[in-house]
C-alpha cells in the first residue's frame, strides 16, 4: 500500500455549472495526468454521447476542451490516501480535496459524484466543508460492469438540466 498525494489540480473555469468528482485518480489518469485516462472508463464516451459531440477527445487539450464548452468541472474528493494501485475498496487514511477555490472562482450549481466511494467519500468528509450536497451517479469505471452504456446514460442524463442556461 502507498501513500499518494492527487497529482492531478482541478479542472474547472468560472462559467464551470457542474462539479464532477471522481474518488481518486487510477494508475493510468496518475501516468497521463489528467482525469479518467484508463481507456476502458467509459466516462468520455458518455460524455460525448450525452453533449452530442462529434470525436472522442483523445488528447488532454481536447477533454479539457470538452469539460469546458459544457461547463463542466471535474476533480476528486481524495486529496491524499493509501491505496493499493487503481482499488477504491483499498483506499485508507483519507485526506479529502478542499474544495473552497472551486467554489469561490466558479459557478457551481450542483456537484455529482462518479460512484459510490467518491459519494461516501465526499460524504464523510467533504461535505461537513462545503455544505452542499451531491448526487450520486452510478460509475463509468470498468469495473462498473453491471451498468452498460445505455443504462449509463439514461443516469447520467441529470446532468444536462445543470449545464444547460
Amino acid at each position: 500500500m502507498t501513500h499518494i498525494i492527487h497529482p492531478i489540480p482541478p479542472f474547472y473555469r468560472p462559467d464551470s455549472r457542474i462539479l464532477i468528482l471522481g474518488s481518486f485518480p487510477s494508475v493510468k489518469s496518475r501516468e497521463s495526468r489528467f482525469f479518467y485516462g484508463h481507456p476502458q472508463n467509459r466516462f468520455w464516451k458518455l460524455m460525448v454521447r450525452l453533449f452530442d459531440e462529434e470525436t472522442l477527445p483523445a488528447t488532454i487539450e481536447e477533454k479539457a476542451a470538452l469539460l469546458e464548452r459544457n461547463h463542466i468541472a471535474a476533480w476528486d474528493s481524495i486529496h491524499s490516501c493509501d491505496i493499493e494501485g487503481s482499488s477504491d475498496s483499498s483506499i485508507r487514511n483519507v485526506e479529502p480535496n478542499d474544495f473552497r477555490g472551486i467554489f469561490a472562482a466558479a459557478d457551481i450549481r450542483q456537484v455529482f459524484t462518479n460512484g459510490k466511494k467518491s459519494h461516501e467519500i465526499y460524504t464523510k468528509y467533504c461535505l461537513p466543508q462545503t455544505g452542499r450536497e451531491a448526487i450520486c451517479l452510478p460509475s463509468t469505471s470498468p469495473a462498473n460492469a453491471a451498468w452498460n452504456m445505455d443504462r449509463l446514460t439514461e443516469a447520467w442524463r441529470v446532468i444536462l438540466e445543470y449545464v444547460s442556461s
